[in-house]
């Protein structure tokens, strides 16, 4: 693991001004690799990455992943795709062209330059798991033509576009399934729970809760989330995955809207409203591969990371509009 940080490598990473493409740049340039960080600013923030800006090996490119990219790299991920259900339901093609027209364009250029390529898919590919805890060999219970099929059936072609070019062009190709992440930098309007819940606390606005608050997610903080890419990418090329990474620790959303009250001192109550179509009950990562094949489990406890995660959207808040 440690060779992949210590040797330093041209990196491409696509969405990288965005909430997890951020947090990986600032990994990945603290150890010392040369990084190209591309984003068309749908969901990212040039502000997420402005503090790299300074930095000689760091350097931002305003590109769509839908479009084709001739750079040199020895290493690529693919982490460009609205991922929250407000941004990725306001263009559905769009979202479908980012996911399938992006992992071409990028498996392209991996082709071309022999990169290692790391594919950030989702737990959303399950669908409403009929299995709980989900492992990497349930195939899921997808609606391929429900309102957030864009996102789901988009990085399930994903997947078999990545699979397909390791087996036809014998690609080293990682891919990671990506359980509910959070902390600083998501956006406050993404419509994610924790940021919602986090930002209506804040406000003092009610606490919206769709359906009857049993439903139950599983939180990891985004440090933890990085820290599993990095060991993804740095392990054997026989390890593809795909790998399930998250938090394996469940919460109903009425946990969650309870910690969030306690934690930010608000009297804000709580709302409830019907439950969106398609959403799922449950959702929990079988996380035993990522233990066994990377070393690696979370270690930030929920608290201690909302808390981190409040007190960057007091900052945010407190913003000018515009930025």
């Amino acid at each position: 693991m440690q060779a992949s940080l210590t040797v330093p490598r041209r990196i491409l990473v696509t969405g990288g001004a965005g909430f997890l493409g951020s947090h990986l740049c600032d990994r990945l340039v603290e150890a010392g690799h040369e990084v190209l960080c591309l984003d068309n600013y749908f969901t990212g923030r040039r502000k997420n990455v402005a503090h790299l800006l300074d930095k000689p090996n760091f350097e931002l490119m305003r590109h769509d992943v839908t479009f084709p990219l001739y750079v040199e790299v020895d290493e690529i991920y693919n982490l460009a795709c609205p991922a929250s259900p407000i941004h990725y339901q306001y263009d559905p093609v769009q979202t479908t062209k980012t996911s399938v027209h992006g992992a071409i364009n990028m498996l392209g250029l991996a082709k071309r330059t022999k990169a290692k390529i790391f594919q950030a898919s989702t737990s959303e590919v399950y669908g409403d798991p009929s299995i709980h805890p989900q492992p990497e060999e349930y195939w899921g219970n997808v609606n391929p033509i429900g309102p957030r099929s864009c996102y789901d059936e988009g990085k399930r072609c994903a997947e078999t576009l990545f699979f397909d070019y390791h087996r036809q062009h014998g690609l080293r190709i990682k891919v990671a399934r990506i359980f509910n992440t959070y902390g600083p930098r998501m956006h406050p309007q993404d419509g994610r729970v924790v940021s919602n819940f986090i930002v209506q606390a804040l406000k003092g606005e009610p606490i919206t809760i769709f359906g009857d608050g049993t439903q139950t997610r599983s939180f990891c903080y985004v440090d933890d989330l990085i820290r599993s890419f990095i060991a993804l990418m740095a392990s054997p090329d026989d390890v593809t995955g795909p790998i399930n990474v998250g938090n394996p620790v469940e919460f109903s959303m009425l946990d969650l809207a309870q910690a969030v009250l306690d934690l930010t001192g608000s009297r804000s109550r709580i709302d409830f409203h019907p439950l969106p179509q398609d959403d799922p009950k449950q959702r929990r990562p079988d996380i035993s591969r990522a233990k066994a094949i990377l070393g690696w489990q979370p270690e930030v406890q929920l608290r201690e990371g909302l808390a981190r995660t409040i007190a960057y959207f007091e900052a945010r808040l407190a913003e000018p509009a515009d930025v």
